[in-house]
């Protein structure tokens, strides 16, 4: 029974001294922790509002793609006696740039310019002896006839004759040969490559708010990184009625090359757009906003405290924003000192 009672009188001064201890631990901790007093007035940068005029030039990238670009292929089917062009050179419409063996179809052509020498002759006889009642006209009508029809293959045959000879559809540039003289051309097989960029088409991918800024022929100014002192015109010629993969629309303008052709196909490039809008607003630093681009807000800085407010933009540029809703000329807003600022928090302004 002595035994049972020191047992239990150990094992309640070990609870005691645990407790004690934890105590001690506890109070020490926040001793050490630095309490943060929330009365304290925070110093903070503040800027106060004022309409401003916005005058912007905006700038949205893009690439250079040729007016015209096409692959040229047979129209019949041959052999390739000769390349006239090759890669790089210049072409003018109706130019010929492939030749195809024709030898074949010549030879049909002297034999059906033979028949039809031979009708005529014939048709010439009947129309006589017709006439003199010694034959049928039947006969006449027959030999007419079959005159008629052998023209009609002799035009055939020089039209098959003449594709032989491919030429350039319009002015341009050899971009790509896929061929080599004695291949095989045939329809649907590409031999030629031209490409057309006296005239080239630029293109940008804007996302639906900024579409307002562009329609269907806007003179624009372009610029390229390749000669950043190349500036050039354009008009826009399409805005995109169906949003693409990354939910942006495409603009074209149609763009003028330089008279050397310096910009190229593949070729990145700038539009600018000035912003000459005539009335004032509200302007503020990007770096005063806090909250999401979702749900933007601004400390607003009034009767010595910070008040958190909820703000509407309406457009971005550089490091700026135009604010629509939310602020007003005049407010004061915090610009600087975010650190342990919270809504509601007593500040000093620098």
């Amino acid at each position: 029974m002595t035994k049972k009672i020191i047992y239990i009188v150990v094992v309640l001064a070990l609870i005691v001294f645990t407790v004690i201890r934890l105590k001690n631990n506890k109070e020490t901790t926040q001793d050490r922790i630095y309490q943060y007093d929330k009365e304290t007035a925070i110093r903070v940068q503040v800027d106060t509002l004022k309409l401003e005029d916005v005058n912007v030039e905006y700038s949205y990238m893009g690439s250079f793609e040729p007016f015209k670009e096409t692959k040229i292929s047979a129209e019949i089917q041959g052999k390739i006696n000769s390349l006239l062009v090759d890669v790089g050179s210049s072409v003018k419409t109706g130019q010929p740039l492939i030749q195809l063996d024709n030898s074949l179809l010549k030879l049909q052509l002297q034999s059906i310019e033979v028949q039809i020498e031979g009708l005529e002759t014939d048709v010439k006889r009947y129309t006589v002896l017709a006439n003199a009642d010694a034959i049928q006209g039947v006969q006449l009508e027959k030999t007419e006839l079959a005159l008629r029809s052998t023209k009609i293959q002799k035009a055939t045959l020089l039209e098959q004759i003449n594709k032989t000879t491919i030429k350039a559809p319009f002015n341009g540039i050899v971009t790509a040969k896929m061929t080599e003289e004695g291949a095989f051309a045939a329809p649907g097989i590409p031999l030629l490559q031209i490409t057309d960029i006296s005239n080239l088409k630029f293109t940008i991918n804007l996302p639906e708010q900024k579409l307002n800024q562009f329609y269907m022929g806007k003179t624009s100014k372009l610029t390229t990184d390749a000669f950043p002192d190349v500036v050039l015109s354009g008009d826009v010629s399409m805005i995109g009625s169906k949003a693409n993969f990354g939910n942006s629309f495409p603009i074209q303008f149609l763009v003028a090359n330089t008279p050397d052709l310096k910009i190229k196909s593949g070729m990145s490039g700038n539009v600018l757009i000035t912003n000459n809008d005539k009335q004032e607003h509200i302007i503020i630093s990007s770096s005063s906003i806090v909250g999401t681009n979702i749900k933007p807000q601004v400390y607003k800085v009034e009767q010595g405290k910070a008040i958190l407010s909820d703000i509407s933009i309406s457009n971005r540029f550089e490091n700026k924003v135009q604010i629509n809703k939310g602020l007003t000329e005049g407010d004061v807003i915090i610009t600087n000192g975010f650190i342990n600022l919270f809504d509601g928090a007593n500040v000093i302004t620098k």
